[in-house]
């Protein structure tokens, strides 16, 4: 046989087991995602009192990574805020499932999102409901969000760049409402964009010390309010820096 110099075989050597190690991590990284989907719904979410079995299966089958921005699409199924653009975070998955299964959503629910982020709950709600209206503010969001939700066949979410501070009244009323980010007073003009019966899931307070709290209109000019539990979560684009609201 052919003799090759020691430092060229061990450089040939290298090589090949580098590929070899970078396909072993592909079959294994591919792999892991269904059993990390299984250890975030088990160890995460069924310990955070998320028990409805149609939001569980949901979580199974929409897959969270493929919302997640690249470079941090290993940590989609952990229990932690992942980074997005413009300085904004993405709930943790036990947080979505919450609000999810507080709403009680129905398939003919016509929904309002408040922040479209990366578009997962989006995707969450929209599967749920009947119509989903997601607006959000930055136009970076919103273009990402009408291609991954093509991309998942999801066509039942009007994608909306702009303010939802305010909520969308022009296509109100609601049956349900969500505010992604947190605020630190509530705001009677969102809540009046719901119908008779309707729920808002949001999350009020100033961090470290937030109340995650479900509003449901009953008449005309009432509303009841539950608290479901303490949590934080980063504020809602445009209010983080105000002391108060005007009502």
């Amino acid at each position: 046989p052919k003799i090759v110099h020691p430092l060229i075989h061990s450089l040939l050597y290298n090589v090949r087991k580098d590929r070899i190690i970078l396909m072993i991590h592909n079959l294994v990284d591919t792999m892991d995602y269904e059993q990390a989907r299984f250890n975030m719904i088990e160890q995460q979410v069924r310990t955070w009192e998320v028990l409805d079995q149609r939001v569980l299966d949901m979580l199974s089958l929409v897959h969270r990574e493929d919302f997640i921005p690249a470079p941090f699409k290993k940590l989609a199924l952990s229990d932690v805020n992942i980074p997005l653009a413009h300085n904004q975070v993405t709930m943790q998955p036990k947080l979505e499932a919450r609000v999810i299964q507080s709403l009680n959503i129905s398939d003919k629910d016509k929904i309002l999102e408040i922040g479209t982020g990366c578009a997962y709950l989006t995707a969450i709600l929209a599967k749920f409901g009947k119509e989903v209206v997601s607006v959000d503010i930055f136009p970076e969001f919103t273009a990402q969000a009408k291609i991954i939700l093509e991309k998942n066949t999801i066509q039942n979410v009007n994608v909306i760049q702009g303010d939802g501070i305010q909520g969308w009244d022009n296509m109100a009323p609601y049956n349900v409402i969500v505010v992604t980010g947190s605020l630190p007073f509530s705001r009677t003009n969102i809540e009046k964009q719901l119908v008779i019966g309707g729920r808002l899931f949001v999350i009020f307070g100033i961090s470290p010390v937030m109340e995650a709290t479900l509003i449901t209109r009953i008449s005309d000019t009432q509303w009841t309010r539950e608290i479901l539990f303490e949590t934080d979560l980063p504020a809602l684009v445009g209010t983080k820096h105000s002391n108060k609201f005007v009502f």
